[in-house]
């Protein structure tokens, strides 16, 4: 586990996303879920010594990080988009039903899946005070329509989500590519001057990965606007996640895993612009 600033934590050894805690005065806030219910209780475990957790933050609707939610009795905080995405979840998944290169994918079968369906949503912005510490809720939608960010101003420390993928692609499936170009715009200017940006992804990262980030998906959209037409759709995804999975230096079990990731993602992005064009 890491102390990245002033009681704010990270731990990267699970499966699936790196999860976060917020800590004051011996109360936590925790960000995100690992997906094992037995990893979750090591976690907790391990920050025993900084507080007892108080709330879960869900920052967006993916499957790495709110699966395994479901094993905390602990109110769940997410915006309202993702509420109505995981309230029309069946309350069994299988992971391998329909993967989409998630971790969450390498599970059988789990059960209490609307257990992890949050309990309190907002809009734009929420404010929550953690024994007199404030950490606030933005709406920073793009890797999904919910996606959000937590941010602690006393801390100079901001939780960005999926917003930045750097050693790995992204996933695009429930991607919004506009809102996210603008989200990453926003983490760029005078509100967050020196702050320190955690992606659940790589971890700490600097400014300048916003800007890398955001060039990817310009480069994504160039190349699957071209696909646009009807076709072959999973063929040609697969052509065009291998071109973009050039220069990409991964482990030969993590590259195949992270190529099906961004083939699903192509696959359904583009079915939704022609849904959408239609």
């Amino acid at each position: 586990m890491r102390s990245v600033s002033h009681g704010v934590f990270l731990e990267t050894k699970f499966p699936g996303v790196m999860v976060g805690a917020v800590a004051s005065h011996g109360r936590l806030l925790l960000v995100d879920a690992p997906i094992r219910v037995e990893d979750g209780r090591e976690w907790v475990s391990q920050l025993s010594e900084k507080g007892r957790p108080r709330f879960m933050a869900l920052l967006d609707h993916h499957l790495d990080r709110v699966l395994g939610a479901r094993g905390f009795e602990l109110p769940l905080v997410s915006h309202d988009t993702t509420r109505l995405v995981m309230s029309a979840w069946p309350d069994t998944f299988k992971g391998g039903t329909r993967p989409i290169g998630a971790e969450a994918d390498r599970l059988k079968r789990i059960t209490g899946v609307t257990r992890a369906v949050p309990d309190l949503t907002f809009s734009d912005e929420l404010s929550l005070h953690l024994e007199g510490r404030e950490i606030v809720l933005l709406h920073r939608p793009g890797p999904t329509a919910g996606s959000i960010w937590v941010v602690i101003p006393e801390a100079k420390a901001v939780f960005v989500g999926d917003a930045v993928w750097l050693s790995e692609p992204a996933y695009l499936g429930d991607a919004h590519l506009d809102a996210w170009r603008k989200t990453l715009q926003q983490a760029t200017r005078g509100p967050f001057k020196g702050f320190t940006f955690i992606s659940s992804r790589d971890g700490v990262v600097e400014r300048k990965a916003f800007g890398q980030m955001a060039a990817w998906l310009d480069r994504v959209e160039e190349r699957l606007r071209k696909l646009r037409p009807r076709g072959a759709a999973a063929e040609a995804t697969n052509v065009l996640a291998t071109s973009l999975m050039r220069g990409c230096k991964l482990p030969a079990a993590r590259r195949e895993h992270a190529h099906l990731r961004l083939q699903a993602g192509l696959e359904r992005l583009h079915a939704r612009w022609i849904v959408d064009e239609d």
